[in-house]
């Protein structure tokens, strides 16, 4: 009788997994920059991209089938086409970054991304900008500026492939949110593998270096766990709602600041991690109260 009268669990209410998926995911995410990092520059930045990214396509051949199938009109094959050639300079340029700046830098302004997407969004899809989320942004930029110090600190280029990495990858994510409403989550996810492969060929060609057996166990391990990482976000927002689990994402900054230090030698800046703490602190905020609203509507009964 007990068990008959027991309340059903809610797909996005098991708040202890979807914790645990998220620091895995963390780990996973983690595990690739310190992997990319530790191979230095042995190898091109667009040819280490490109074996990342060929190696990996391991995972995506179960959805090929599925790709070969879909029925999607020309706008949408020209948005899948967009999507892979901005990705590809991103990926390029967060490759070419993990070689010339410390790894907290690279984790920090990382977290840039999602208020480029915050400003793309007003600018291009006519999302509303509110107070607080204005207020959040510029909390994120003066979070940009107390990392980089220009004017205080000798910047070099990978600072600026950092930067410009982290504004592609928003119009990446932009595009993405186009495209959501017109294919599955995994075909888009299986395109961006392709395309992105595709992409990544002619600049890895023109600077390809011969390649070891060793090197290409580092590639498909760092395949790996980019592939993993993503599977397990995805399964972290399934299982919980993300006022939990956005803030567990900020322990990725903790980790990063903790590789560099161990491992490579990287100095601890706390300067950096004071303008990496606002940066997090306004993604966490943004995404809370994105949250906040969407409840808010949806418990809205249209008369």
């Amino acid at each position: 009788m007990n068990a008959l009268n027991k309340a059903p669990v809610r797909a996005d209410d098991r708040p202890v997994a979807g914790v645990v998926y998220m620091i895995l995911s963390g780990l996973c995410f983690v595990g690739l920059t310190a992997g990319v990092k530790h191979m230095g520059a042995d190898l091109p930045a667009a040819q280490t991209a490109f074996l990342r990214y060929l190696l990996g396509l391991v995972y995506v051949l179960p959805v090929i089938g599925r790709i070969r199938h879909e029925t999607l009109d020309a706008a949408t094959w020209r948005a899948f086409g967009f999507r892979g050639m901005v990705h590809t300079f991103a990926v390029m340029l967060w490759f070419f970054s993990m070689t010339r700046i410390p790894l907290a830098e690279v984790s920090a302004m990382g977290y840039l991304s999602p208020i480029y997407v915050s400003i793309g969004a007003a600018l291009f899809l006519g999302e509303r900008l509110r107070l607080r989320r204005i207020l959040a942004i510029v909390a994120a930029i003066v979070g940009a500026l107390i990392i980089l110090r220009p004017g205080l600190r000798a910047l070099n280029d990978g600072h600026f492939a950092m930067l410009l990495s982290t504004a592609l990858m928003a119009m990446s994510y932009l595009t993405a949110k186009t495209l959501s409403g017109r294919a599955s989550p995994t075909v888009i996810v299986g395109m961006l593998s392709l395309t992105v492969t595709v992409g990544l060929a002619p600049f890895a060609w023109a600077v390809w270096q011969p390649v070891t057996t060793t090197q290409l166990g580092w590639l498909f391990l760092l395949a790996t766990c980019a592939t993993g990482g993503h599977y397990l976000m995805t399964f972290a927002f399934a299982a919980a709602p993300i006022t939990v689990t956005q803030p567990v994402n900020a322990l990725q900054l903790v980790w990063s600041v903790s590789l560099g230090a161990l491992f490579f030698g990287e100095p601890v800046d706390l300067w950096v991690v004071l303008g990496g703490v606002l940066i997090v602190s306004a993604v966490i905020f943004i995404a809370l109260r994105e949250s906040q609203l969407k409840r808010a509507s949806a418990k809205v009964i249209p008369t």
